[in-house]
């Protein structure tokens, strides 16, 4: 699969050498910003406020600005809430937003347009109509926030809290790690924390499925990854000044293990969910089998 910008014989090919199997792609999984256009035009449009404040009286230029100011709290409520949502939809277990920003965003739009169609003195009408419809416009086009917890069916809630905190907490290392590499100004090495923390998030796809493997992940998803934020950082710091090949040799080295080793680990909690997968299976063929009945997957070619 060629890489971003580039493909197996681009020279800025950061896959180790000898390696056969395909590099984890770094935007698996990625989601684009929904709705991206609407939200940067809900940033734009409050700035035709401040071109007309200037031509009224105090009062009406103290209105025309709040309004203004009033419309980029909800564009920017709106704009974080959407991201929000798009964190929880990717996750298997997540909470719920602790603040519903797009339903504050959609009051704060219609307040907004209100104070944007009030005038001194005139009737109380239109302002009225102006924030009821940008409230329920606004509401329709980015909908509501999510309101109830994710979690496995059958699982108790105790347990998708604690895998909830630990993934928020290791999402934490991963964004201080992405934001300390683009210091180093290397592309290449960019994309190869890209591709780590694809591997990293499919631990947490993993542990999400079957929070009883927190236990045995643990100290991935907290000492490993906060180790391996602390070196990025260091490491960023250190290369934006000199560009030692040594240091980004190093670097590179303990990206590479760091994968490796989340990978590994990855594949074991995975071959151990297929164990029990398959002992579950065989319980439930002989319980089936008591009650006098023969499921068909046992006759099946190379059931066992």
């Amino acid at each position: 699969m060629a890489e971003r910008f580039g493909g197996k014989y681009s020279p800025e090919n950061s896959r180790p050498p000898g390696s056969d199997a395909p590099a984890p792609n770094p935007y698996q999984g990625a989601r684009r910003t929904r709705a991206g256009g609407r939200v940067n035009g809900l940033f734009i449009v409050p700035l035709v406020f401040v071109v007309t404040a200037f031509r009224q009286n105090p009062t009406g230029l103290a209105i025309d600005l709040a309004a203004c100011g009033t419309l980029l709290l909800a564009a920017w409520l709106t704009r974080e809430g959407i991201l929000a949502q798009e964190a929880y939809e990717a996750r298997n277990v997540a909470r719920r937003p602790a603040i519903p920003r797009k339903i504050f965003g959609s009051v704060l739009t219609g307040v907004g347009l209100a104070l944007g169609g009030f005038t001194p003195g005139g009737s109380l009408l239109n302002p009225v109509i102006f924030a009821v419809l940008g409230a329920a416009l606004h509401f329709f086009s980015f909908g509501a926030d999510p309101l109830a917890d994710k979690g496995m069916a059958g699982i108790d809630a105790y347990d998708t809290d604690r895998v909830a905190q630990a993934v928020d907490s290791a999402e934490k290392y991963l964004a201080a790690m992405k934001d300390a590499i683009r210091r180093a100004g290397d592309r290449q090495l960019e994309d190869h924390v890209d591709r780590f923390i694809a591997a990293a998030r499919q631990m947490f796809r993993t542990v999400e499925n079957d929070p009883r493997d927190l236990t045995a992940t643990r100290r991935y998803l907290g000492v490993y990854l906060s180790g391996a934020s602390d070196a990025t950082a260091k490491f960023a710091d250190v290369y934006a000044q000199s560009h030692d090949p040594k240091a980004r040799a190093d670097f590179e080295a303990l990206l590479t293990d760091l994968e490796t080793n989340f990978s590994t680990q990855t594949q074991a909690l995975m071959a151990n969910d297929k164990t029990n997968l398959d002992i579950q299976i065989d319980v439930l063929r002989e319980r089936l089998q008591q009650e006098g009945v023969r499921p068909a997957a046992q006759s099946a070619p190379g059931a066992q």
